[in-house]
């Protein structure tokens, strides 16, 4: 059970990495990267990050990217958030492919 503590961190670095990854893609036309969710361990070293990549044909490539530059992304977000956090925690992002599932739920449904 996650406390109350650990999903204000959750969300605020959820709500910094979106920002983040907004001024990153305004460079790249018809690239949007969403921040779905964050989970913070409850030692605060860890935090997995699930991305909503759209267009979903470019995820894999713009995943990896993403987590060849793991380093200054979390620079970046350390940047803004060292005033409400001590120890800025270790990133992980992932694909989060719930709306792939759910269009595809949806379409069998449809059938």
């Amino acid at each position: 059970m996650e406390s109350t503590r650990l999903n204000k961190i959750g969300r605020l670095i959820q709500k910094e990495l979106s920002d983040i990854f907004l001024k990153q893609t305004k460079t790249m036309p018809g690239v949007l990267i969403s921040v779905s969710v964050v989970r913070v361990s409850s030692d605060l070293s860890v935090a997995k990050a699930y991305l909503s990549i759209f267009p979903s044909t470019k995820s894999a490539e713009l995943l990896e990217a993403i987590r060849a530059n793991t380093k200054a992304i979390r620079y970046d977000l350390g940047q803004r958030v060292h005033l409400q956090l001590r120890k800025i925690p270790e990133l992980s992002f992932f694909i989060d492919d719930s709306l792939d599932y759910i269009e595809h739920i949806d379409n069998l449904l449809k059938q």
